[in-house]
């Protein structure tokens, strides 16, 4: 099993400056890559790309061999990803099959090293290819096995490596509980069947006065100052705060719910049509549904759980728990009430009516086998 550890870097002035070089050198050779592939007549292929770089490039530009020649290579590899992909959308017919674009410095800056012999981790220290001193870790690798590749990606100011490891240890406890109905909300993130509700973490509401308060900051400052700059620095780094809030409380319900259920049964909800929702938007957007899906999924089909996705107009809400019956049940009305004496909050009861529906769907395919 392949999976990628982030963990932030710690580096002195002299190795942030080879970062950046690094970096740099990539983006430098990624574009004239492009730039050379995209005149009339000059048809791309990773093979003319590479006699390209080292007749052309590496001669013309010799600062490239002050870092790793692997940053600059794997540049070769990103735009014959990049392209393989413009083609397979122009073949499908695609109406915007999205041609590579050339990359802007501070956006998305990254490079790769996908040779082992190249890095290595010991401890809460990283060994780079030129480097002469190791980069500190702000915590250990977390899985042991053998190393793949690294990606080291600047944000806000701030480097972070991706370590892809080959590992085994990802599920060292399996689920004990058999099955879980999991129902999402924005007032609260989840509610469980087991009547357990994980509370939601508006990290964008919580903030939004501050954000815009440095948004409004930027606008003011003149295009190419050095204020300037600071002022987008310090709204990145909001963004990536809230980013790292919203991803913490997901990574930590997706990890105990994979760890404890055997079945989680979850609801498919049309989070794009949420969004259309102008008073439901931003509080769809700042909950993360699709990420939370995303997570229980990938996590799930390591610890060998099994995830039932309930059909998209499966009433879960509206049906009685107890007795089936269907009510007529707007989004003001929290708490359902049945004609049978069944009385349960809105979220719990829909939650437990998915449990049920997972169940059922596994029986189902057991009869079937």
């Amino acid at each position: 099993m392949l999976i990628a550890h982030k963990i932030e870097l710690r580096p002195t002035p002299e190795q942030a400056t080879y970062l950046n070089q690094a970096c740099g050198a990539r983006r430098h050779c990624y574009n004239h890559l492009l730039d050379h592939f995209s005149q009339p007549g000059v048809t791309w292929s990773k093979a003319a790309a590479y006699q390209h770089y080292m007749t052309v490039l590496r001669v013309e530009f010799p600062w490239y061999a002050e870092v790793s020649s692997r940053v600059t290579r794997n540049a070769i590899d990103d735009l014959d990803a990049a392209f393989k992909g413009f083609f397979r959308r122009v073949k499908a017919g695609s109406k915007t099959p999205g041609y590579p674009q050339f990359k802007k410095k501070d956006v998305n800056d990254a490079f790769a090293l996908r040779e082992p012999a190249k890095f290595d981790v010991d401890g809460r220290t990283l060994r780079i290819e030129k480097l002469p001193t190791r980069i500190a870790l702000r915590q250990p690798l977390r899985f042991t096995g053998q190393t793949k590749q690294a990606t080291i990606r600047k944000t806000a100011g701030r480097f972070y490596v991706s370590i892809l490891v080959e590992t085994e240890d990802y599920n060292p406890h399996a689920p004990q509980q058999p099955s879980v109905g999991v129902d999402f909300g924005i007032k609260d993130l989840a509610t469980l069947s087991t009547g357990e509700v994980i509370p939601a973490n508006p990290a964008l509401k919580k903030n939004l006065k501050r954000l815009k308060r440095r948004q409004r900051t930027l606008s003011r400052k003149v295009k190419g100052s050095r204020r300037r700059a600071k002022a987008k620095l310090r709204v990145a780094r909001l963004h990536q705060r809230i980013r790292n809030q919203r991803q913490a409380v997901l990574h930590e319900l997706s990890d105990t719910l994979t760890r404890t259920y055997q079945v989680i049964t979850l609801e498919d909800l049309n989070v794009t049509g949420m969004t259309k929702n102008r008073r439901l938007a931003r509080a769809v957007s700042d909950a993360g549904f699709g990420e939370l899906r995303r997570q229980i999924e990938y996590k799930a089909q390591w610890r060998g759980v099994t995830v039932v996705i309930a059909d998209r107009w499966f009433p879960s809400s509206k049906t009685c728990h107890a007795c089936g019956q269907l009510h007529d049940m707007p989004l003001s009305q929290r708490t359902l009430v049945c004609d049978c004496g069944h009385v349960m909050d809105r979220d719990l009861n829909a939650a437990k009516n998915l449990d049920q529906y997972g169940r059922d769907a596994l029986r189902r395919d057991l009869k079937r086998t």
